[in-house]
């Protein structure tokens, strides 16, 4: 178990997602994260060992479920990295660390709620937050090649008139298309735990904010391993491609009248799959004694999740959409009717 201590003063650190240094909240000692040495390169497990945490600050133990690669102690607070958990096949290969603090999360989040014109008046006012947890969440980034054949029938029409008579003349046409297309860093989630639709509505990510991965940028954060492997997840990758592979065929037949597919064979290889941890800010709120869950992207404070919509308002508004075009209705047949004479 890692614990990061201050050299200064003992205290714990963590990781500040405003300077990107490893912390010291008590005598403000800041460590450069690429100079401190990697522990896990001086650690060896076995993978079918089984550990018992003990806390090196209070000596208490920590329990956690078996996803949990990071978190605090319970008892002290202190900011403890599992080691084992994050080393051999479940080392991460690069990690994007948060930019956006607790304070600046809550603040971001009020500030959301009070842009729900259709949510309920007591929701807005943000002050039912059960809780705030920042997570590093278990991600696979996949690159992807698409090889597609596609074939069908279209059919274009004109219409032109000739003496007394209206002609239509339709002509077909045998589409064949061959198209390439390669997805570079496709991300899915790999946590059992994380709603899929709320983190497919996170991104994007700033994937150029990734970096090598280093335990120092846990510190002070919740951290899960991944629950299902690169290859149980290329289905569900295949899946989320498909939409804008149907989009892109779509575009290479434009000017048709009509597009009937007969064919469509597509290919998928997996180029490459790396395993990635992504900041996100969890946040739980109770309204009317039901806790609703958000998601908040920790590098972009993109705030996603479904609040409560009040029937009074989607009442109200639907009234005064009906009162407009109502209104529009009287002026056009006043209008219609000489209004203006």
């Amino acid at each position: 178990m890692i614990e990061y201590k201050c050299p200064n003063c003992g205290s714990g650190m963590t990781f500040d997602s405003e300077t990107g240094t490893l912390a010291c909240p008590s005598c403000g000692r800041k460590d450069e994260i690429e100079q401190i040495p990697d522990p896990l390169k001086q650690q060896v497990f076995t993978e079918d060992e089984v550990r018992e945490y003990h806390c090196e600050s209070c000596g208490a133990v920590i329990v956690t479920e078996p996803e949990t690669s990071a978190t605090t102690c319970s008892f002290c607070g202190s900011a403890v990295v599992l080691s084992d958990r994050l080393t051999g096949k479940l080392a991460p290969a690069q990690v994007i660390p948060f930019t956006i603090s607790k304070e600046e999360a809550m603040a971001a989040f009020k500030k959301w709620c009070g842009k729900g014109l259709l949510t309920p008046r007591g929701f807005m006012t943000a002050d039912r937050i059960q809780g705030i947890t920042g997570i590093y969440v278990p991600f696979w980034l996949y690159d992807l090649h698409n090889r597609i054949e596609v074939q069908g029938h279209g059919t274009k029409v004109r219409s032109y008139t000739r003496g007394e008579y209206q002609y239509t003349e339709t002509d077909h046409f045998e589409i064949y298309r061959k198209i390439r297309l390669d997805y570079v860093r496709l991300p899915i989630d790999a946590s059992a735990k994380m709603n899929d639709e709320l983190m497919d509505k996170l991104e994007p990510f700033p994937y150029e904010q990734l970096k090598a991965f280093k335990t120092p940028y846990l510190a002070g954060y919740i951290a899960e391993k991944y629950s299902y492997t690169d290859a149980e997840l290329t289905p569900r990758a295949q899946e989320k491609t498909r939409p804008y592979i149907d989009s892109y065929i779509s575009s290479t037949v434009s000017g048709y009248a009509t597009v009937s597919y007969t064919d469509k064979q597509i290919d998928t290889t997996v180029k490459r799959a790396d395993y990635v941890l992504l900041p996100v800010w969890m946040v739980y709120y109770d309204y009317n004694r039901k806790q609703y869950t958000f998601a908040m992207n920790g590098q972009t404070g993109k705030v996603v999740g479904k609040p409560p919509i009040s029937k009074a308002k989607v009442a109200a508004w639907f009234a005064g959409i009906f009162g407009i075009s109502f209104l529009s209705l009287k002026i056009v047949a006043w209008m219609m009717g000489g209004g203006f004479l």
